[in-house]
């Protein structure tokens, strides 16, 4: 390749590894919600198992590209699921956690291996909707597509993933300091659906919205704002949640 086209694959590739990074601690909040009622060693082996099926269902994702782009009904099941896990977390708030509790281990890792393939094929989407513009190659054609753009969409669904691993276990324990930091994050899980819904609503078959918008800037700028200002709200108000409990059972002693 030419030297131009390395440069402007490579900053496409970093852009992208940046986005997977964020779409992927996504995922990574999920795993760590839906696992953190199970006793330790099942909380482990059902983060582990999340970990492997969301490496399998972006894996696999990458190779029937050119259909999850096209069928729109693939998109719109998995917004409709993120919308609904993040709607039945934020309305049954009040009895979640027995609900939580009475889950057995083999029904969470089927809720998380829905949720795995709900944010493999939003993740899988953002990477098509960056690379589909580059130029192409001599390098042939990898799975219906280019195989240069194959390559980075790889590459950056593997960093993805790495983000993934590191950060699961994190969250888990962030969870635990601050339990109301769940409301935020199951909003950013339900605000990720709806992105998934734009895309549906936008699909050349169902064109409620126009295209160009949800691959436009202001949809972008709408989407990540309100990403950062969920997640900057929801860490401050737990933030202050937690140290009213403190005080408070100061007060108790």
């Amino acid at each position: 390749m030419e030297l131009s086209l390395l440069l402007e694959y490579g900053w496409v590739l970093i852009i992208l590894i940046f986005l997977e990074g964020l779409l992927s601690a996504d995922n990574a909040l999920v795993l760590a919600i839906m696992s953190k009622h199970l006793p330790k060693e099942q909380q482990k082996k059902a983060i582990n198992i999340g970990l492997l099926l969301a490496f399998i269902f972006r894996i696999g994702a990458i190779f029937i590209i050119s259909y999850l782009f096209h069928v729109w009904q693939v998109q719109a099941i998995g917004a409709a699921y993120l919308i609904f896990i993040a709607l039945k977390h934020l309305l049954k708030k009040d009895h979640g956690d027995k609900e939580e509790k009475g889950k057995s281990y083999r029904m969470t890792v089927a809720q998380i291996a829905l949720a795995d393939i709900a944010f493999a094929i939003d993740s899988i989407l953002a990477a098509v909707a960056l690379v589909i513009a580059l130029p192409d190659t001599p390098m042939g054609d990898i799975g219906g597509m280019d195989g240069a753009k194959f390559i980075v969409i790889l590459l950056g669904a593997i960093a993805g993933l790495i983000v993934i691993r590191f950060a699961a276990g994190y969250f888990v324990k962030i969870l635990t300091e601050r339990p109301s930091l769940e409301t935020a994050a199951m909003l950013i899980v339900g605000w990720v659906g709806v992105k998934l819904l734009m895309h549906t609503l936008a699909h050349p078959a169902v064109h409620i919205i126009p295209h160009d918008f949800v691959e436009g800037p202001i949809w972008n700028i709408i989407f990540w704002s309100v990403m950062l200002l969920i997640a900057i709200g929801g860490w401050f108000l737990s933030g202050k949640t937690v140290k009213n409990d403190k005080q408070n059972d100061k007060q108790n002693d």
